[in-house]
């Protein structure tokens, strides 16, 4: 068989298109180069042109700066629905919400967000029942590493627990029952003795005061008066305890519907808003639903592994939230899929903490 001299045009068409021009400007992809030496700050600012989710972690990294920047920004001339809301008048240029599933307290992304509230860099906190308790046990007895593969059944027959590769002895919910009783009696008592209405954010602020130690979270957001919303309180070891309690000494009452409504006015009153949001489920649409309620947050940053495919809230692209009006129509937000305990501690380390004399400054003259 005699061989065609020359290719067949139409795979020479297919492969050999020729390409029409990128918009003058158009980033190009570009690493980072060891050979410069090793530059921690470099590195993850050469993210920003390496492409995938490191890109993405660059554009988280670019809009909690702006969050930052708002947020240092003078309120300014107020307008009467400000100076008369169930708040009183905005502390800063843009408030910042921050929510977080209670693994990432159970892991030592704990001190990254203990930080943040020891220095009151954030405004709201939004967490799960998990996420208020893993913190205060945390102060009473330690979490420990372990490994994914251990079997259940043995952790199970030993009284151990395992939330992923972490290990939490079944003792630490006893020392949490022995230090949560008394204070169970006393809100009881304050409840009807003085009137005392509770909610799930007073309840946590309460336990804040309680704990006294510098290691907790909430012990810094009741210090620094950063209110702490969970919806869901009962639905953990709280629960549990609630729940035994309510058969030695009966009658707590938490209020979520002053909860809700204090919830959203930190949305409706501000001037701006910026959610940051660590994992999906309630702590993600909570944030997000307050924000409908003036037509979306201005700054918006998710770090989760959800995929939309399935619908859940939890899956959902920051472009989902745009169409419920729970993000502004002109905002940037970001979606970084990826593990939480491998990113947030470095976006902590490029904003929050690299901006940090200038937001403790802020906070002391508030």
């Amino acid at each position: 068989v005699e061989m065609a001299e020359h290719a067949p045009s139409v795979a020479l068409d297919a492969v050999l298109k020729e390409s029409s021009a990128l918009p003058e400007g158009t980033p190009k992809i570009k690493g980072y180069e060891f050979n410069l030496g090793v530059d921690h700050r470099a590195l993850l600012q050469s993210y920003m042109h390496t492409g995938f989710q490191a890109t993405s972690f660059a554009q988280a990294v670019l809009e909690i700066n702006n969050m930052i920047e708002k947020r240092l920004e003078l309120p300014g001339e107020l307008e009467e629905s400000e100076v008369t809301s169930d708040l009183g008048p905005p502390r800063s240029g843009c408030t910042i919400f921050l929510g977080f599933t209670s693994n990432l307290i159970s892991s030592g992304v704990r001190e990254s967000i203990r930080y943040l509230a020891e220095h009151r860099m954030v405004d709201v906190i939004v967490t799960t029942a998990g996420g208020v308790e893993e913190d205060l046990i945390k102060c009473l007895a330690p979490t420990y590493l372990g490994e994914f593969s251990l079997p259940g059944r043995e952790l199970r027959q030993r009284g151990i627990n395992r939330i992923g590769n972490l290990l939490v002895p079944n003792d630490n919910y006893c020392h949490f029952e022995e230090w949560l009783m008394p204070i169970l009696d006393q809100m009881v008592l304050e409840q009807k003795t003085e009137g005392t209405h509770w909610t799930p954010s007073k309840m946590i602020h309460r336990l804040g005061k309680e704990i006294n130690n510098p290691e907790s979270v909430y012990y810094w957001a009741y210090k620094n008066k950063i209110p702490v919303f969970s919806p869901a309180l009962t639905d953990g070891s709280l629960g549990d305890m609630i729940y035994f309690h309510s058969y030695k000494n009966p009658g707590l009452q938490l209020d979520i519907v002053e909860d809700i409504r204090g919830m959203n006015s930190q949305a409706v009153f501000a001037r701006r808003t910026g959610m940051i949001i660590l994992g999906g489920g309630l702590v993600k649409h909570h944030i997000a639903n307050a924000n409908l309620m003036r037509n979306g947050a201005d700054f918006a940053v998710f770090v989760n592994t959800g995929q939309e495919f399935d619908g859940s809230d939890s899956g959902a692209r920051p472009d989902e939230a745009v169409s419920w009006g729970k993000i502004r129509l002109d905002a940037k937000p970001v979606k970084v899929y990826a593990d939480a305990t491998l990113v947030f501690p470095l976006l902590v380390a490029e904003t929050f903490a690299r901006h940090a004399d200038r937001l403790t400054a802020a906070g002391k003259k508030d």
